[in-house]
């Protein structure tokens, strides 16, 4: 067997849109399963980790190293520039990729194949190898051309989970509500959490 199959490794992507904590609670979830992660954080991305958590983005890998250095599993990141990183190229095996939250703008270049920066070009990947991808769209209202977007990726195969948290559960705190959408992520892509209390009817 090889080493890969004895780890698992997965690709995080975190854009521009707002709810950059959907992102960062999947990383630290998936860390803490003692799952490697590549991460890959847009320019526009780092933007918004600086507006909604406070993040600076000096020192971007120093922050990472700070943030889940503690973790069991390993945290590597790519520089969205760094298109001939390993995740830009096929022969480099992880189980998938999941995009949260994922901006208009990544989804449409995802969706039209226009892979312009490492974040595109590693979602593109994950399609020509059949691997899994799974957005998280966090827009509001959405046009004709984002759901046109939206339903092409899906025919493909792509994962849509939109930043859509429930309340059945009688959530209590913010966490409460993040944490149910990052578990519907983890549900998707098979990988046990406790994150929320499920429905029993």
């Amino acid at each position: 067997m090889s080493e890969l199959r004895k780890k698992q490794r997965w690709v995080v992507g975190i854009t521009g849109a707002s709810g950059s904590i959907y992102g960062i609670r999947l990383i630290e979830t998936l860390l803490n399963a003692d799952i490697d992660v590549h991460i890959v954080i847009s320019n526009a991305g780092w933007r918004v980790l600086h507006e909604e958590l406070g993040w600076s983005s000096t020192d971007r890998e120093g922050i990472l190293k700070e943030k889940f250095g503690s973790y069991p599993g390993a945290c590597i990141y790519h520089p969205v520039a760094d298109i001939g990183a390993s995740i830009a190229s096929g022969s480099f095996q992880v189980e998938g990729m999941i995009i949260a939250p994922c901006s208009m703008g990544t989804l449409s270049s995802v969706a039209n194949g226009a892979s312009s920066n490492l974040m595109t070009r590693a979602a593109d990947v994950m399609l020509k190898e059949g691997r899994p991808l799974v957005l998280v769209p966090r827009e509001t209202p959405l046009h004709a051309i984002h759901l046109e977007n939206m339903l092409k990726l899906s025919r493909l195969g792509v994962k849509m989970i939109p930043a859509m948290p429930a309340f059945y559960f009688l959530p209590q705190t913010m966490d409460d509500l993040i944490n149910f959408v990052v578990g519907k992520i983890l549900d998707s892509i098979r990988i046990n959490h406790h994150l929320f209390k499920r429905w029993e009817g």
